[in-house]
This record gives C-alpha cells, structure tokens and sequence, in this order.
C-alpha cells in the first residue's frame, strides 16, 4: 500500500503537472523553449537577414561545412545588445580569418536591423525571425516573457551541422572576446603544407565576401 506521506507528494506532483499544462495552455505565449544540447542536431532555418542596408535570403543549410555562431539577443539598440553586438562587431574579423560564420537573430523587425546595423557598422548579418520559428526551434524564444523577447543565448554549429557548444549565461560586454577565444580565433589559422590537397572553392557569405573554407583536419579544437 502507499503510505500516507507518498500519496501527499503524488498528489502534489500531479498537481504540479496540471498547474503547468494548464498555464502553458491558457498562456502559450509566456512558455519557454527548452534549449539544445551539445550534440543536438541542429535545426534548419530559411529566412532572410538584414547586412548592412541590404537584405538576403539565408538557410542554415548554405553553411555546411563551415562552423557557425548563431547569437540570440532580445532587441536591437538596448544597452546590453548593443554592448554585444559592437563586441562581435571588434572579433569579427578574426572569425572571419578562420572562415567562421557569425549569424545575430532578435525579433526586430527589418528596418530596425538596418538601422541597428548601420549606427555601429556591424558587418555580420542579421537574421529575420517574425514569427519566432527560429527562435522556438533553438529554445530561445520568451526569454522575458511579458515582452515576448528572445533570450540571450548563443550556439556554436560545427561544420557537421551537430550542436558544438551552447552559452546559456552570456555577458554581452565580453561574450565575442570569449567566442573568439573558445574557438581559438585569436591565433592565426595554420597554413596549408606543401603537397596537401588544395583548398575548396570559398563559400559565398552574405556580407558579399569571400572566404576560404577551412577543412576538417585543420578545424579549430573546440573540446
């Protein structure tokens, strides 16, 4: 038989349960996405992002084999966004030396993108999210729930399209030194030996770049 004091917390778990469901029904909107895990596939997105002034369209896909660094943030021209933002802006090229592609995603609108991007010269491309599939994909939808924002998380998506690393707990005045940093992008990338195999054709980056694809036995060790 179950003792009085189990029957106590199956009912209060239970009840527990129900409270939830019954909230994440009457209040979808308020409901927080469960993040990836290292591993994790990573899911596919198609969209269109905001560089510079121009816009572009943009699939996860574009990237294989080239590691990605995909930045959720709440809103553009915060001060904490901004702060982030301006710190990717300054390590960007040396994510750039290593042909790592660096992707921000907010629920702003296009024209906020642009005018974000063109007050502090951010050179990296800005993705459109107005239904919030990407962001409840990646789990970073309703990071403050009463205002509907994205939380601020990052991914790094290896060449494989498989879940790297995930920073839930971001500093935005130093998370792009950290990135750079975790990534080994602050040393100089190895050069290719004599005899080895040539380099694939660049891949095409939305900034309208060209950069070198990196092959998987001179990746960056991210372990």
């Amino acid at each position: 038989m179950i003792g009085s004091d189990s029957m106590r917390l199956l009912k209060t778990a239970t009840g527990v349960v129900f409270m939830a469901a019954l909230f994440n029904l009457l209040f979808p909107w308020l409901a927080r996405g469960e993040m990836l895990k290292v591993g994790d596939v990573a899911p596919e997105f198609s969209t269109d992002a905001v560089v510079g002034d121009q816009s572009t369209p943009v699939k996860l896909s574009d990237y294989r084999g080239r590691k990605v660094v995909l930045y959720f943030y709440p809103k553009d021209n915060t001060p904490g966004c901004t702060k982030e933002a301006c710190s990717f802006r300054d390590g960007y090229s040396d994510l750039q030396r290593w042909g790592i592609v660096l992707l921000g995603c907010s629920i702003d609108n296009a024209d906020n993108h642009r005018a974000f991007a063109k007050k502090y010269s951010l050179p990296f491309p800005l993705l459109l999210d107005p239904d919030h599939k990407i962001a409840k994909a990646y789990g970073a939808d309703n990071g403050i729930p009463i205002l509907g924002l994205d939380r601020r998380v990052t991914y790094v998506i290896g060449d494989d399209g498989l879940i790297l690393k995930v920073y839930p707990n971001v500093d935005p005045a130093t998370h792009a030194k950290q990135i750079v940093q975790d990534l080994g992008a602050d040393k100089p990338p190895p050069l290719q030996t004599p005899g080895a195999s040539p380099a694939a054709t660049p891949s095409a980056d939305p900034t309208g770049e060209r950069q070198p694809h990196i092959h998987n036995d001179s990746d960056v060790e991210t372990d």
